[in-house]
């Protein structure tokens, strides 16, 4: 499956005339297979032993590339550094209040939510809706047990 998603983002970009360097090619394959919503740094940590000629403002210039051609977003974390993820498959995030934590929601329901959060916004705003980024914020389950919390408290606030 991920082969498959490598060479359709290859199409994608090929069809934009975008040159497909050695760097570029491993970094998309890198967020492909990786779906730790890494930031700039970790790329490049990661990378930086086995790809020639990488550096870190090869993996910013490439991620600002793939994002301007809609294949990876953007994700602020709340601690204020800037994540990224391959947007493949359509899909919601989850954010933990307590540690920082991105996880990827795929659910049947999302791209209906979707259009119809679309519609909404231009029927509410006016506005031709290019995007979107839904997040969902909460305590991850291992915040959750090393706060000693559980879902039944919160609603019984």
């Amino acid at each position: 499956m991920a082969e498959a998603e490598f060479d359709r983002a290859l199409d994608h970009l090929r069809e934009n005339k975008v040159r497909l360097t050695p760097q570029r090619k491993t970094i998309l394959n890198y967020l492909i297979n990786h779906h730790t919503h890494p930031s700039v740094e970790m790329i490049y940590d990661d990378l930086k032993d086995t790809v020639a000629n990488i550096s870190m403002a090869t993996v910013y210039n490439t991620l600002k590339l793939f994002v301007d051609y809609n294949l990876v977003i953007e994700l602020k974390n709340g601690d204020g550094s800037t994540h990224f993820d391959y947007f493949g498959h359509p899909h919601y995030h989850v954010v933990c209040d307590n540690c920082g934590k991105i996880s990827d929601v795929f659910d049947e329901h999302f791209t209906a939510i979707t259009k119809e959060l679309t519609v909404m916004t231009h029927e509410k705003t006016g506005y031709l809706v290019t995007g979107n980024n839904i997040e969902v914020h909460g305590i991850c389950p291992e915040c959750q047990r090393k706060l000693h919390l559980n879902f039944l408290c919160f609603l019984l606030r």
